[in-house]
């Protein structure tokens, strides 16, 4: 081979370095979960999810490229390549964990109920039967109900994202929702539409259902991946971003324990 030919192929190499190494990461998002995800009256993602991710990206100078979607369809999209990571309230759960990897946690929140405020709970699951109760589809919340709430003769009415089970709630069309208590707390109950309505029973934090926490899923096998995210989770951490992200959207702690 002649010297051009050399420097050719030398500088192809480095510009396919350079390409991989500017190459965005694609980080999939419903953004229909406040105050975790949600979008501005001008139609730009906000929320405490989005925020992380971009810190997140910032620690690991890398380039974000956000890509929405439907909820139920992270996880599928996530293995078809559509993106490369979801940052989207995932809670690492055994079942998950056998078609995706997850990173650490980056917060753990418990599940509740939401009702009328004033509503009578006795006890649980019984207490519920013959209650139309709303989750989202395909979220923890929705298994738990559907294995816990259902045999017991509540009715599970399913939804594509956790806003329109509020807004059916605050409608009288459904008894109660289980979901995320942050997400009932500064999602509805500080909304003018959550006015009346209250958490009722106990936190629910079954591990077989709830996980260990919230996690960032990558696909199967991409270990590097989870731990350049497990690294700049535990940097922001420790120099105070992940501190500032939280102040801006909540007054107590949601890492957890």
């Amino acid at each position: 081979m002649n010297k051009l030919a050399v420097l050719g192929a030398v500088a192809l190499s480095l510009f396919a370095g350079l390409a991989q190494a500017e190459k965005p990461l694609r980080i999939g998002i419903e953004a229909a979960f406040p105050p975790f995800a949600f979008k501005t009256p001008q139609g730009q993602i906000s929320g405490f999810d989005y925020d992380i991710g971009n810190a997140l990206c910032a620690q690991m100078q890398a380039k974000c490229q956000w890509i929405e979607q439907e909820f139920d369809g992270l996880i599928p999209a996530l293995k078809v390549r559509k993106f490369d990571a979801v940052l989207s309230s995932l809670s690492i759960t055994e079942d998950r964990l056998k078609s995706v990897d997850f990173t650490d946690k980056y917060y753990h929140t418990p599940a509740k109920l939401v009702m009328k405020e004033g509503s009578a709970l006795g006890e649980l699951p019984q207490a519920l039967n013959g209650k139309k109760i709303g989750v989202q589809r395909a979220s923890v919340y929705d298994r738990f109900a559907t294995e816990r709430f259902a045999p017991a003769g509540a009715q599970i009415v399913r939804y594509s994202s956790q806003n329109e089970v509020f807004l059916d709630l605050a409608a009288g069309r459904l008894d109660a929702s289980l979901a995320d208590v942050v997400n009932i707390d500064e999602g509805f109950l500080a909304t003018d539409a959550g006015k009346g309505f209250a958490l009722v029973g106990p936190d629910f934090t079954d591990h077989d259902y709830f996980g260990l926490g919230i996690g960032i899923a990558v696909r199967k096998g991409d270990r590097a991946l989870a731990e350049r995210f497990n690294k700049a989770i535990a940097e922001i951490r420790a120099n105070g971003t992940y501190q500032q992200v939280q102040d801006k959207y909540f007054k107590y702690d949601i890492y957890g324990q």
